[in-house]
């Protein structure tokens, strides 16, 4: 695997500045002073150490276990380069991210926080999210132990996993392309597809759709479709809204139930589906970056996306404490798509509603 490089170049101005000899006659004590000094100077608080353990899971979104641990992983994937001892080390540069995650505000705010550039927090920022979606196939599995659970919630039986979207704000990546990218409530946007499992934990996460994409398009492209298709996943059943074409595989609300098994399965499939939806509230408090305006490029705001959704499930595995966030959020608001006119395969969910909710 690649490793992620942090050249000189990544340090601030001010250190390079205070790098530099005020005059070509400067003897080498006094530029050896001048070097101690500006190393006291970017001296950077040990977090760990300076914050208790309930302020620090608030602050960074993960408690100090937690990022022990993920910093162990990413060690192989992320080091500093610099020569000079003023490379920000992977700690802080872990720590300086999470806080981007929590704040989801501007990159300047973040980099004084560990005193670098804005350009050396975006780098940064980019390299660590980077590095952390890499671990999206340990932590982000599609399996088959949810159906047990699933059936609690709502007796809904066989149930693989819920889907759903979920628009991420971002702003317009360019006026070329821009307009594809608006979606039908007027904003920028990155059209998510999820599935999640009855623990509201990530399955599958796709993060690279248009917000003017319709939902059925982005799952009818979707690996996972044709993972469905080839019946990787046996007689599971995966639960969706009306913005998906019913298949075998894929079951969708009956849109005008009539009769009284009709409207059970319908009272069922919704209880149980809304898992989908509570992941995802879950996920965007945990790390409001999501929830807010990502104001970064593309590449930067998928890599966000996905190193998200990977520390989103490593804190469920961990049964970590729901997090308020940490800023106000915005109302989430709901893109309701069009009903998708291609139903098809509805013969296993009438078998089910004869069968099952009869």
């Amino acid at each position: 695997m690649a490793m992620l490089l942090f050249s000189d170049s990544d340090d601030s101005d001010m250190e390079l500045l205070a790098l530099l000899s005020d005059s070509d006659t400067e003897t080498d004590s006094e530029s050896e002073g001048r070097q101690r000094a500006s190393v006291r100077r970017i001296k950077r608080v040990n977090y760990m150490q300076s914050l208790d353990d309930a302020e620090f899971t608030f602050r960074f979104r993960l408690p100090k276990s937690a990022v022990n641990t993920l910093l162990t992983q990413l060690m192989p994937l992320v080091r500093v380069t610099s020569t000079r001892n003023h490379g920000v080390a992977p700690l802080h540069q872990l720590l300086l991210t999470l806080r981007f995650y929590a704040l989801g505000t501007m990159l300047i705010s973040v980099a004084d926080f560990v005193g670098v550039s804005a350009s050396t927090a975006g780098r940064i920022v980019r390299d660590i999210s980077i590095a952390i979606a890499s671990l999206y196939d340990e932590y982000v599995v599609v399996h088959q132990q949810s159906a047990e659970k699933f059936y609690r919630i709502a007796r809904f039986p066989r149930v693989l996993a819920a889907i759903d979207c979920t628009h991420i704000r971002i702003q317009s990546p360019c006026h070329v392309i821009g307009e594809e990218f608006r979606n039908r409530k007027g904003y920028f946007s990155l059209n998510v597809q999820a599935i999640c499992d009855a623990d509201l934990r990530f399955m599958n996460v796709v993060a690279r759709w248009p917000g003017s994409t319709h939902d059925a398009t982005i799952f009818n492209n979707s690996v996972l479709r044709a993972q469905c298709e080839a019946g990787l996943f046996g007689n599971r059943w995966m639960l969706g809204d009306s913005a998906y074409p019913n298949r075998s595989y894929l079951l969708t609300p009956v849109l005008n139930p009539v009769t009284e098994a009709e409207q059970r399965y319908n009272e069922a499939h919704i209880k149980t589906r809304n898992t989908i939806e509570r992941t995802f509230g879950v996920w965007k408090r945990r790390f409001p970056v999501v929830a807010l305006t990502l104001r970064l490029s593309l590449p930067k705001a998928q890599a966000v996306i996905i190193a998200t959704s990977v520390l989103h499930n490593i804190c469920r595995n961990n049964n970590l404490q729901e997090l308020p966030a940490e800023v106000d959020l915005p109302p989430e608001d709901r893109i309701f798509e069009d009903l998708n006119s291609e139903v098809t395969n509805v013969q296993e969910r009438a078998v089910l509603i004869s069968n099952y909710f009869q």
